[in-house]
Formats: C-alpha cells, sequence, structure tokens
C-alpha cells in the first residue's frame, strides 16, 4: 500500500524509535511512518544490507540507523539512547523486536534458551520502556509494542515460550498504560495473527503453515501491510487519542476474542 496516499497530520515531525525494523512488520512501519512525515529510528540486529537498503529506500532525510542485540543487557537502552540523542527527544516508541529463536518443546527446552527467548522478547520491552519514559513523558508520547495472537492461544508446537513472552508484552501493556497515564503517555500493542514475514520463513515448516492458515476465516496469511495501519491510528492522538490499555488483534478472523 502507498501510505502517502493517507494523511495523518499529527504524524509528521514525530521522532519515532522502531526497534526490529529491518524486516517484516518492522520495516512496513518504517515506511508509513515516514510517508507520514515522521522522523524514525530504525533499529536492526544481523539484517544490517536490509536495513541499509529500507532506509535508502525511504530516504536517508529524517531516518537513523542503530545496531544494537536488545537481548544483551544495556543494548537496549543504548539504543534508545541513540536514537532520543540523534533526534534531540523521542515522542513515540514502538517495540517491535522479538523472534521464537527456534521450535523447541518444554521436554528439551535449556535454561540458554529460556534466557534468550525472555530477554528478546519481553525484558527488552520493559528496558527499552523504561529508558524511553523520560523522552515520552509530555502530552502526545506514545508507545506502541508488538505482541502476538500467541499470547491468547498458547502458541504452536514448539513456541510456547514464545507465546509466554508475548503474554508478558500484552499483560504490560495494561499495566503501564495505567501506570503512565499520568505522564501524558499512552500504552498499546497490536496482535499480529499469522503474517507472511520472515518470522515463518525461518521457524514455521510449510506444511505447518498451511494447517494454520487452514485455521483462518479469510482463508488467507496476512501481509505486514495489513498491520500497519492498526499501529498508525495508535500513534496518532488525533485518531485514537482516547485510546490506551488496547491490543488490537491483525488475524483475519482466526481469534475473535
Amino acid at each position: 500500500m502507498d501510505w502517502k496516499t493517507i494523511r495523518i497530520p499529527d504524524l509528521a515531525g514525530k521522532a519515532v524509535l522502531i526497534t526490529g525494523a529491518s524486516t517484516g512488520i518492522g520495516a512496513a512501519l518504517v515506511r508509513a511512518f515516514t510517508a507520514q512525515g515522521a522522523r524514525v529510528a530504525i533499529h536492526y540486529n544481523e539484517s544490517r544490507d536490509a536495513a541499509e537498503a529500507l532506509a535508502e529506500e525511504v530516504g536517508r532525510d529524517g531516518t537513523f540507523l542503530i545496531q544494537g542485540d536488545v537481548s544483551t543487557d544495556g543494548e537496549t537502552e543504548r539504543v534508545v539512547e541513540a536514537a532520543a540523542g540523534h533526534f534531540g527527544g523521542l515522542d513515540g516508541l514502538i517495540n517491535n523486536a522479538g523472534g521464537m529463536l527456534g521450535r523447541v518443546s518444554t521436554a528439551e527446552m535449556s535454561d540458554a534458551h529460556y534466557e534468550r527467548v525472555m530477554n528478546l522478547n519481553a525484558r527488552s520491552v520493559l528496558a527499552a520502556t523504561r529508558a524511553a519514559h523520560p523522552y515520552l513523558a509530555r502530552e502526545g508520547g506514545f508507545i506502541i509494542n508488538t505482541t502476538s495472537i500467541a499470547a491468547r492461544n498458547g502458541g504452536g508446537n514448539g513456541a510456547i515460550l514464545y507465546a509466554a513472552s508475548k503474554g508478558f508484552v500484552s499483560t504490560i501493556t495494561r499495566g503501564h498504560a495505567k501506570e503512565f497515564t499520568a505522564d501524558g503517555i499512552r500504552v498499546n500493542a497490536v496482535a499480529p495473527g499469522v503474517i507472511s514475514t520472515p518470522f515463518h520463513e525461518r521457524y514455521t515448516p510449510p506444511e505447518m503453515l498451511d494447517a494454520q492458515r487452514r485455521t483462518v476465516p479469510m482463508g488467507r496469511l496476512g501481509t505486514p501491510d495489513e498491520c500497519v495501519g492498526a499501529y498508525l491510528f495508535l500513534a496518532s492522538g488525533m485518531l485514537s487519542g482516547y485510546v490506551t490499555g488496547q491490543i488490537i488483534e491483525v488475524n483475519g478472523g482466526q481469534l475473535m476474542p
């Protein structure tokens, strides 16, 4: 979708950090927010080439590339401070970085695997939020977390820990919405369903992905672009100024809570 054809005036000029922004939903968000005139910090970890290409695509003016492994202690805070330092503050934080890190059953799970998954999907959200809070604590600041349909349905085979970590994200979204409202910060989340991204290319065998597709009433996988509208809505105080503590499900009807 060409997001330049849609204008959301109050997003223009906003400084937004998007973690996990080099591919998939994160990259779609970069395209959409820059099209609205936002200044975007593009965080990536391993996908440097994809991040560089994305920055070239949307234009270097108004964007800032930041590398960092947010599953590592101290790195998340460094990423936030780098973004805020570059832009002279932050108006929004989108905690999108995350991953399954392999399908592992509970019986086979190691403590090291537990730490890696929870650090990436849960601890990084808390760390980024704490670091960004002083910059966002003013009228109009926003946080949008990326959770998952797995937070509600428990995840598929070998994905229970991933689902649990996303359950943490969903819960902390609601808690922070209440805690930060006095600071003028709205906190919401988007819960994608089965979306066609490198995430599933890496972790979901074709036969499992097809089985998941058959459970979707719309009969197909979603696309990253089809998730973007929910984030734009939640970022805009003009559109969602009285919305906080909410989780928007984007799943083609697969789950109707």
